[in-house]
């Protein structure tokens, strides 16, 4: 008889801690699976949205939430992947590898804003991301023969390999197969050596120089990893819209993808489609309940922003862990009760000690 002993290390790198993760990540697929046939059209292309943002949170999540780069310029990197995919499949490219390619090439821009980058952090960071962002998009607007300038660019269904698809059914499919594989490939990305370094860049640089982590190296990889996945969100945005323009790629983009990974839960995987869930549904709400308030409120034109920006300081200031962190508060509570004590989740300040010394 042979016995088999597993380490906590190994309990720890598995992407299922026990069967109930199983379980019900299982039980999620399959009505993802089936979403098309229980859902309306409508609701259909709202969780197609949720999807791409979902994949584009993913890259911002593992630069922001798990490498501690400041970034308010993420939506070039979307424009770039959505303009590279409108070009190679008017040129006669299947999706697969247009949408290869427009990976490349955010990945490739991203690599370029990520070597400015490394002698800045911080405000100045986002600063410089910011007008990267702007320079992007002043060139999708400039570069008239090749993006359609402000005219806007038209987008072609996607082919794969001969086989076209017209439908929504279908490209949602396609959309959640790339999400699968890119929470897949994140996962383990974080898991290996390479996610451990830009968690331990996060927490404190000076520390994991210390270790033998090349600072330059993993942050620009870290740079290219999150505008790859971006240009992969991108690619999948062309073609749902099937129209490009400069605008749909602003610093206004950017702060959405902000506000999506910062309400969703920075560090948390989960909480890139938490946010993208907010992000798509919070406009349906405000339109919904607009019909309710005193006309001086509900027609006022800046109405989304100002909701957006009381939602974002309400969970800085009383839920800064996000969505995801309110949800393992319930869990623990529904673990634990009816043994709990009042106040046991009260909120304590704190600050990590580690930013005295950067």
């Amino acid at each position: 008889m042979r016995f088999i002993f597993k380490t906590s290390y190994e309990q720890d790198i598995r992407l299922a801690k026990h069967g109930g993760h199983v379980f019900w990540y299982a039980l999620l697929l399959l009505l993802l699976l089936a979403a098309p046939w229980l859902a309306p059209e409508y609701w259909l292309a709202q969780l197609t949205f949720v999807l791409i943002y979902g994949v584009i949170g993913l890259g911002l999540m593992l630069l922001a939430g798990f490498t501690g780069q400041f970034s308010i310029g993420h939506a070039a990197f979307v424009g770039a992947g959505a303009y590279a995919q409108g070009v190679l499949t008017s040129l006669g490219l299947p999706f697969p590898i247009a949408m290869a390619c427009a990976a490349v090439l955010a990945a490739a821009v991203g690599v370029v804003v990520g070597l400015p980058a490394l002698r800045v952090k911080g405000i100045y960071l986002g600063i410089a991301t910011l007008a990267f962002g702007f320079i992007v998009e002043e060139v999708f607007a400039r570069w008239e023969s090749l993006t359609g300038g402000n005219a806007g660019m038209h987008v072609k269904s996607p082919a794969i390999f001969g086989w076209q698809i017209d439908s929504s059914e279908g490209f949602y499919f396609i959309c959640l197969v790339t999400a699968v594989l890119a929470t897949l490939g994140v996962l383990n990305l974080l898991r290996s050596a390479t996610g451990r370094a830009f968690v331990a860049i996060r927490d404190s640089e000076i520390s994991a120089q210390s270790m033998g982590i090349h600072l330059a190296r993993y942050k620009t990889l870290s740079f290219a990893l999150s505008a790859a996945l971006a240009g992969v969100g991108g690619a999948l945005y062309a073609h749902k819209m099937r129209f490009l323009s400069p605008d749909q790629f602003s610093i206004l983009q950017s702060i959405d993808l902000l506000l999506l990974v910062v309400i969703g839960g920075l560090g948390s995987v989960h909480g890139a489609f938490l946010g993208a869930i907010f992000l798509i549904a919070m406009p349906q709400i405000i339109s919904l309940t607009k019909d309710y308030l005193p006309d001086a409120i509900g027609q006022a034109p800046g109405l989304q922003a100002v909701v957006y920006g009381a939602v974002l300081i309400g969970f800085v200031l009383f839920e800064p862990l996000g969505l995801y962190g309110r949800w393992l508060k319930v869990r623990t509570w529904l673990q634990l009760f009816p043994f709990y004590r009042k106040g046991m989740f009260k909120r304590q300040k704190s600050f990590q000690k580690s930013d005295r010394l950067k």
